[in-house]
């Protein structure tokens, strides 16, 4: 069974295609125009053990939000379609990243009910040229078209890159728990429904 997908979408904004293998190794190849951005993708990626492929040309003449909300939109969308229903999956996932100062913690339901927590606080506006507050836009964007319910927590922290780092690697590293296949579903949605 293939858990591949590839996902575009084209607006007078951005233009954006993300291709995924939920079963990879890690490889990124990620072109988004903003190289922290990049960074945390590539972080991404390779935690949470998925190939990812993104190309988004974006409006960045006017500022990095609608590149990176959108981003989010399509990698959520992309990896939506690859779980196929989210059919045979651990469903559930959780991890506990440190770095350095920061420890962050996410826990994942991908139950189609989709629905962000947010404690995350960061100590500065920006990351070099990149706006701080744009990172939940980008989390929230995700678990709203993957269908996940995402609880993303800085437990403490004070560097805003190491805050920013272990979020997302959080992130990947529950979401690899999550789509995880689990024999005892029999390839069914682990559900009590039957689907989610």
């Amino acid at each position: 069974m293939s858990r591949t997908a590839e996902v575009s979408r084209n607006t007078k904004e951005t233009q954006i295609t993300v291709s995924v293998d939920l079963d990879g190794s890690g490889v990124s190849d990620v072109e988004t125009g903003i190289g922290f951005f990049d960074h945390m993708l590539d972080a991404f990626a390779r935690h949470g053990g998925i190939d990812l492929k993104v190309r988004t040309k974006g409006d960045l003449h006017i500022d990095f939000h609608h590149t990176v909300e959108d981003t989010g939109i399509v990698i959520g969308q992309a990896i939506h379609k690859a779980l196929d229903g989210f059919k045979g999956i651990r469903r559930f996932g959780h991890a506990y990243i440190p770095m350095d100062e920061t420890l962050a913690r996410c826990a994942i339901d991908l139950s189609n009910r989709p629905y962000l927590i947010w404690n995350v606080a960061f100590k500065t506006p920006k990351i070099g040229e990149f706006d701080t507050e744009l990172f939940k836009e980008f989390h929230h964007a995700f678990a709203m078209n993957l269908g996940a319910c995402v609880h993303l927590e800085t437990l403490y922290g004070d560097n805003s890159h190491h805050i920013a780092e272990s979020g997302f690697k959080a992130l990947a590293r529950a979401l690899r728990n999550a789509i995880e296949l689990d024999p005892k579903t029999h390839g069914h949605a682990p559900s009590t429904k039957g689907v989610l």
